[in-house]
């Protein structure tokens, strides 16, 4: 019966028992994850997963897998609720009341920082510009600070565990507190002790010597706890909330003494860690689970291992150490940094002879052309020097930061040599750059100026994507031929609560690393592997070679199949070396149209600002409130009809093409529009607007806390559905030269938890749920109303879910 259905996709008469997969049948994933979603339609053939087909890759070792298997299967999961339909004038009024608290908050903060400037402007010398942009400086701080901890404490009060639906009132406050505590700026100061004193005063229950490298900024704070002494490296989620099925559930996340918390971790409510546990990189703890005191878990979802991830040893490192570390840096902040900040813009619209008309200009009508050559001049400066001056800022600076720091040596955290090593990670992990260069054969000299090791680089003319973090560039190493997508995070710095080290991170030659993969230091791969989308790199066992890995805990699967190598004829050669210099001459012509798109969204926010400039009365107040709405909802509409005039306005096309194609270097400009904005717009009914202005077939009443999705016109969201926070829906794959793409399909009420990633092809059934951390892989046919879970996931991936039986007291005792 296997046989039957396998032969039928292939489109053969029949299949040999013992034909392999790949290898004799020319499939691919996409094409057996439709077998087994055929299969699990079957009720007469047991359910089938994409692990198993790995596992066991012919017929007849598939049927002798499961023949062994026990008659009555194990009682699945227990289905996901239907999703009530939301109520539209909710839905309306909620999105409205929103819309007036940013005007509110916006109007606050546009007024006094006018009010301050004009007070700084207002001094008589250059010294006292500095000593009034020291005093405003630091009061603007702490009042930035201060006000959402204030502001959290009025609207909430203490979070408890419960649950109740978005667009309600309960769901506005919890809006608006996540908003002003995620923008706070003592979120900069995460990985110092600042920041643990910033989430203490939210509420939250920490203990001494504890290290939070993480910039996800937990909303619930007073349902989280951890003990001393625990590590939390960067990019882990424990929000200390989610959200499912139309409603915000609160839970707590409790983490014991000395525990540890690998990268690209997620923490979902009503988990917990006991005294010394770890937690792997690239791993998940669902609802419910606990990993008891002294074991190490990894994975997706989590299992039990005997790594350890703890790889540095102690250093001293105590309280006069920590508030040493304070101090210095809150008088950089205040004697320093603020008062750059004002000062410089002070003397660059005040003394710089070519803008010091701007202030008449400022005055003129807007269509006058004195306003508009004014507009010009500043804009074109200050774009020009950002960036050229950026590159060459880049270039020096965080090299000689970098001196002091040696490979492999301990150090202990909070002295001059993390300041350094933190600097350096904070300056070299340009966004802008990467986004610049990436996708084209020049992100591989960029890289190499800002001190990567590429010295054995073969371009491909996508050797890197446009995500990339690294912690240090000067220890990171990559391969010839290996070519890298989006989202890689080299791991070159090892932490424990009291000490770190810098190490060399290294990838091998020919490799190719999918989406979004934490990659650390010692992992152990070696050449010619393939390290799929969320894929664990394994650090531990026997070196990886010639092989792909998949998953979290990842397992073996062929670095290749038949249908890849179709365009392999146009990779080397005569062939590669004209269609290479033909896609660098199109990449060029990209860079040079996005930094023009980039420079007109520049004009366009320079343009407000001398339009509001120096305007008294209550006519400058209302210009001081709008100024900030403006800006974005101008930067949103003018982006979203950029990237519409690149597609022509016509929705893109499933294809399956070579990297040299014309069309390939067409669609991946498209990922050039900048979307840093989309931030501003999650969780309100303003991201399906957005949404629907760039061509993605969106349903009513969609609850999107922070979805990215990178195909649009290839997208289809249903009424009802609820994405969480920093979930994906990623509509292609690109696997080594071939790129594909395709539609996915979410039906009405479906869920995607927090940092899961749905891939293309992919179609979800009504009200199904896919758990945090998940990886839905390519083809995969998810019934209605199922559960699904795990990396990659299946209907087995996931515990069982409780719904929480209380509604939560958000203050003071009142429902």
């Amino acid at each position: 019966m296997f046989a039957e259905v396998l032969a039928d996709l292939v489109s053969a008469e029949q299949v040999p028992a013992d034909s392999h997969f790949f290898d004799d049948l020319g499939a691919d994933s996409m094409v057996m994850a439709r077998f087994c979603a055929r299969v699990r339609k079957r009720p007469d053939l047991p359910s089938v997963s994409m692990k198993d087909i790995y596992r066991h890759s012919t017929v007849r070792s598939l049927a002798t897998a499961f023949a062994d298997t026990p008659q009555t299967a194990p009682e699945p999961a227990p289905p996901a609720d239907p999703v009530p339909p939301g109520s539209t004038p909710r839905y309306l009024v909620c999105g409205t009341l929103q819309f007036l608290v940013f005007l509110a908050y916006s109007y606050l903060t546009a007024l006094a920082g006018a009010r301050g400037y004009q007070w700084v402007a207002d001094s008589p010398d250059g010294l006292g510009v500095y000593g009034r942009s020291v005093l405003f400086g630091g009061a603007d701080f702490l009042g930035l600070c201060m006000f959402p901890v204030l502001a959290k404490w009025i609207l909430v009060g203490r979070w408890r565990p419960g649950e109740f639906p978005v667009w309600s009132l309960a769901y506005l406050r919890f809006w608006t507190v996540k908003l002003l505590v995620q923008a706070n700026p003592a979120v900069l100061f995460v990985g110092t002790p600042l920041y643990v004193l910033y989430l203490r005063a939210l509420g939250a229950r920490i203990g001494g010597q504890v290290t939070i490298l993480s910039r996800f900024v937990p909303v619930c704070t007073d349902l989280l706890t951890i003990g001393s002494g625990t590590v939390i490296r960067k990019d882990s989620y424990l929000l200390c909330y989610r959200a499912e099925a139309g409603r915000i559930q609160t839970g707590p996340v409790t983490i014991g003494r000395n525990a540890f918390i690998g990268e690209q971790t997620v923490l979902d409510i009503h988990t917990s860690m006991g005294d010394g546990a770890q937690l792997g990189h690239a791993s998940a703890l669902q609802h419910g689970e606990a990993v008891p005191a002294g074991r190490h878990w990894h994975g997706s979802p989590a299992q039990p291992t005997e790594l350890d991830y703890l790889r540095v040893a102690p250093a001293r490192c105590g309280a006069p150490r920590r508030a040493g570390f304070a101090l210095f840096l809150l008088a950089r902040t205040f004697l320093l940094t603020m008062p750059l900040w004002l000062a410089g813009g002070y003397l660059l619209l005040n003394k710089v002879p070519s803008l010091t008309g701007r202030s008449d200009a400022a005055r003129e009508p807007v269509a006058s052309a004195a306003f508009w050559l004014d507009a010009l001049l500043v804009s074109a400066v200050l774009f020009g020097l950002l960036l050229i001056g950026g590159l060459l800022f880049l270039a020096t600076v965080p090299r000689l930061m970098h001196l002091p720091i040696e490979p492999d040596r301990v150090y202990p955290l909070y002295g001059y040599r993390y300041a350094m090593h933190r600097s350096v990670s904070r300056l070299t992990n340009s966004r802008y750059f990467t986004w610049l260069f990436g996708d084209s054969s020049y992100i591989v000299h960029y890289l190499t100026l800002l001190g990567y090791d590429l010295s054995q680089a073969e371009q491909t003319g996508s050797n890197f994507g446009i995500g990339l973090k690294h912690e240090s560039p000067y220890l990171s190493t990559v391969g010839r031929g290996t070519m890298v997508a989006d989202g890689l995070s080299l791991m070159n710095a090892d932490y424990s609560s009291t000490s770190f080290k810098v190490s060399r991170t290294v990838i091998g030659a020919h490799n190719f690393l999918g989406n979004h993969i934490a990659y650390p230091s010692g992992g152990r791969t070696g050449e010619n592997c393939l390290i799929a989308t969320k894929a664990m790199v394994p650090l531990d066992g026997e070196l990886r070679e010639g092989v792909g890995l998949l998953g979290s805990p990842s397992f073996e699967i062929p670095r290749t199949v038949e249908r890849d190598t179709r365009f392999d004829h146009l990779r080397t050669g005569g062939e590669l070396e004209s269609r290479l210099a033909a896609k660098n001459r199109y990449n060029l012509r990209t860079i040079a149209l996005v930094l023009l798109i980039r420079w007109g969204q520049f004009l366009g926010v320079t343009a407000l600002v001398l339009a509001t400039a120096e305007r008294d009365g209550m006519a400058g107040q209302l210009l001081d409130a709008a100024f900030l709405p403006a800006v974005l909802v101008f930067t949103t509409v003018y982006y979203a009809l950029m990237e519409r005039c690149l597609t022509r306005f016509r929705p893109l096309e499933p294809t399956v093409c070579s990297i040299y194609d014309r069309y390939f270097w067409h669609h991946e400009r498209l990922w050039k529009v900048p979307q840093g904005h989309f931030n501003a717009f999650n969780g309100t009914p303003f991201k399906n607007l957005l949404w629907r202005m760039l061509g993605v077939r969106v349903g009513r009443r969609v609850f999107d806390d922070g979805c990215d999705l990178s195909e649009r016109t290839l997208t289809t969201i249903g009424d009802d559905c609820t994405l969480g926070f920093s979930s994906k829906i990623q509509c292609h794959s690109q696997e080594d030269g071939t790129f594909k793409s395709d539609r996915t399909v979410l039906g009405a009420g479906c869920t995607l938890g927090i940092n899961a990633l749905v891939h293309y092809g992919v179609t979800m059934g009504e009200g199904a749920v896919l758990a945090p951390d998940s990886f839905l892989m390519k083809g995969e046919e998810v019934p209605a109303h199922a559960r699904w879970g795990g990396n990659p996931a299946s209907a087995g991936g996931t515990p069982a879910l409780g719904k929480p039986s209380t509604v939560p007291t958000l203050r003071g005792g009142s429902r």
